[in-house]
């Protein structure tokens, strides 16, 4: 298979791409995260946000970072040249849910900058290397995002 910039190459990519994500999704969902509820020694979560084109709740697996009552997150894409989509339905509507194992919690999306997202940058590329070899692959500032618990 063809990869071009850190991202699969074609529908056929984006299909395998798809058919990855729910696989894991639904396999972390009937175990309660039991599978697949770690990459490696990092932590992964499933977030559901709400797709700005359809309205439909769209969930993925990402690797994650406990911070304070939050969670950071970064929208690799894998080096890609835009955003993932889980990013930008954020940037649309910062509501979002998290299950980490069997929890789930409604958050509220806060992309970071500055002090705070280099902060996050350095811990989360300390659990996987990968995302500093993403930065090489893009001309984009690869977002940071704090997924805070929402307000009951």
């Amino acid at each position: 298979m063809l990869r071009t910039r850190g991202s699969y190459a074609g529908p056929m990519g984006r299909l395998l791409q798809k058919i990855g994500t729910t696989v894991h999704a639904t396999l972390f969902r009937a175990t309660g995260g039991r599978f697949l509820g770690r990459i490696s020694k990092t932590p992964v979560l499933l977030l559901t946000t709400t797709g700005r084109k359809t309205g439909k709740p769209r969930t993925v697996p990402l690797l994650y970072l406990a911070d304070g009552d939050g969670y950071a997150v970064i929208a690799s894409n894998g080096g890609a040249a835009s955003d993932p989509a889980w990013c930008a339905n954020l940037r649309e509507n910062p509501a979002a849910t998290v299950q980490i194992g069997s929890q789930h919690v409604a958050v509220r999306a806060a992309f970071v900058d500055g002090d705070e997202r280099e902060r996050l940058w350095k811990a989360l590329a300390a659990t996987y290397r990968g995302y500093d070899g993403y930065v090489e692959k893009t001309t984009r500032l690869i977002p940071v995002l704090l997924l805070r618990p929402a307000a009951p």
